[in-house]
């Protein structure tokens, strides 16, 4: 198939299971995509029992896919431009050191704590994985997705403060994550040994230097926002920041998400009260909120149709669901130690670590890196790719549908306890 009639599958099936899920299930729109996708794909699976050729057909479609080259180094970029148009900046430096503190220390703590666990839990199965591809998978499942948690936020209606938290760790903390899982990639591949140094230089210049380039990009469309009062003209403006600033941070291999989120917090913020009409305003709003629903809307029918690419097993399963708890255990561990620091510069509303750790979703990004991973090196296969694959899937259709469709509700009944008695 063509790209075009690839994207049209994927369109049309999200229009209609848009529909179906509007009309029917009533679930939060991601989770219900994702649910009815699964739901397609099992029935392909089913029916290729009869009719074999049928599901090597959905397969074949879905294998042709590049999720990598799609999501990190084309939607992800609107998408995350998209969600920090409405983030408010002021909101986001009244918390400015737990969204750090989690996306930085809270990605690396998490890192090992997943790989070291999967690692012992692969080997306890008799798959002798390498520790630098458990590390791997520890890098790419740590950070919370962006496009997942904001998606899930809007129907959940939890606090504020708990949702600005999880939402501006969220836009940060995949810039951290890829950085050390390409830094894991280079030793795993024989490119560079452990150079902590190399590895510094490596997150300066794509973190720090992508956040730069998304602030000069930004800087540079407002100053032009601001001589044009039409807009479509302002519209494609921004379209163009996007477009093209997401293809200039690849080409220096620097950021894009990062680059796009400074990008859009700065639009969002400084453009929107400085540069714009109330006209300019409710279309751009308008524009990127669309954008933004359809993207969303193809990606987690994509992630729904994966499982059609990946080769499961009754072992793989399971060893997917026992990286569950390992996963949100690391996260806990990433959550709680940095919260109870914090409490002393300021107030944390109850239940915080709970919300934050059940609340840290994973999505497509965790599934693209995943597939990057080579399948052998140096001739040599890669032992316990498939068991990543499998783990990661798993932890990304549970966090969606599991922890996504409870949040709300759990944080609903933890906040109606009444607090527990200080002691005298």
């Amino acid at each position: 198939m063509t790209p075009f009639e690839i994207a049209a599958v994927l369109v049309t099936l999200a229009a209609l299971f848009s529909y179906v899920n509007y009309r029917v299930l009533k679930l939060p729109p991601a989770i219900g995509l994702m649910a009815l996708s699964l739901a397609a794909s099992l029935v392909l699976v089913l029916v290729g029992v009869a009719v074999p050729a049928v599901e090597r057909k959905a397969a074949a479609v879905v294998q042709s896919i590049d999720l990598n080259q799609a999501l990190l180094h084309g939607a992800l970029g609107f998408m995350l431009f998209a969600g920090a148009l409405h983030i408010r900046l002021d909101a986001l430096a009244s918390r400015k050191w737990t969204i750090l503190t989690l996306a930085t220390v809270g990605v690396l703590v998490s890192t090992a704590v997943v790989g070291l666990l999967s690692w012992a839990l692969l080997h306890a199965v008799g798959i002798e994985a390498k520790l630098v591809f458990c590390l791997m998978f520890g890098a790419l499942i740590s950070p919370t997705d962006p496009i997942a948690v904001m998606a899930v936020l809007r129907t959940t209606g939890i606090p504020k403060d708990m949702e600005i938290k999880i939402a501006g760790e969220s836009l940060f903390n995949d810039g951290v994550g890829v950085v050390v899982f390409l830094g894991l990639l280079e030793i795993a591949t024989g490119d560079g040994g452990f150079d902590p140094v190399h590895l510094g230089k490596l997150f300066l210049w794509e973190a720090v230097g992508g956040a730069v380039l998304g602030f000069v990009l930004g800087f540079l469309v407002y100053r032009m926002l601001r001589r044009v009062d039409n807009y479509q003209v302002e519209i494609l403006l921004s379209l163009a920041l996007v477009a093209g600033g997401y293809a200039l941070a690849d080409a220096l291999h620097m950021s894009g998400p990062i680059a796009m989120v400074v990008a859009g917090l700065l639009i969002g913020n400084v453009g929107r009260a400085y540069a714009m009409s109330d006209t300019t305003v409710e279309h751009l709003d308008t524009f990127w909120e669309l954008v933004d629903e359809i993207l969303n809307a193809v990606l987690f029918v994509l992630i729904g149709l994966e499982v059609l690419a990946l080769a499961f097993t009754g072992k793989l399963l399971l060893i997917g669901a026992a990286a569950v708890p390992l996963v949100l255990l690391a996260r806990l561990a990433a959550v709680a130690p940095p919260i109870a620091l914090l409490r002393k510069r300021g107030r944390f509303a109850r239940y915080t670590v709970r919300v934050l750790t059940w609340g840290g979703l994973r999505g497509g990004i965790s599934v693209a890196l995943a597939l990057s991973i080579p399948l052998a090196v140096k001739d040599q296969p890669v032992v316990g790719r498939e068991a990543i694959l499998a783990m990661t899937y798993v932890v990304v259709v549970f966090s969606i549908l599991v922890q996504g469709l409870t949040l709300g509700p759990l944080v609903e009944r933890w906040l109606k306890r009444p607090p527990r008695p200080e002691k005298a």
